[in-house]
């Protein structure tokens, strides 16, 4: 198991990247139903440990802020789902 994976918000975010190429922070925000502080948090401390990459732009003059999983974060996120699957026995 990945320690980084057992906080509920970050093993969701990590979930919700896997299904996209990139995303927005707003979109992530209103899947994952947390404040723009939570994510923030989490966004750094994931992308601290390499698993997700985040990349910072504008669209016309307003700031946006974007994510998507980097190559191991994708493993990482593979292992630990194994991991739990071989420990709830449903493999």
């Amino acid at each position: 198991m990945n320690e980084d994976f057992t906080n509920p918000v970050r093993l969701s975010l990590m979930v919700a990247l896997q299904q996209v190429d990139e995303v927005d922070f707003r979109t992530l925000r209103e899947t994952l139903g947390v404040s723009d502080s939570v994510l923030s948090r989490h966004l750094a401390a994931l992308e601290e440990k390499g698993h997700l990459v985040i990349r910072k732009g504008f669209v016309g003059k307003r700031p946006r802020t974007w994510a998507h999983l980097s190559k191991t974060g994708r493993q990482s996120l593979a292992e630990h789902v194994q991991a739990l699957r071989e420990i709830t026995g449903t493999l």
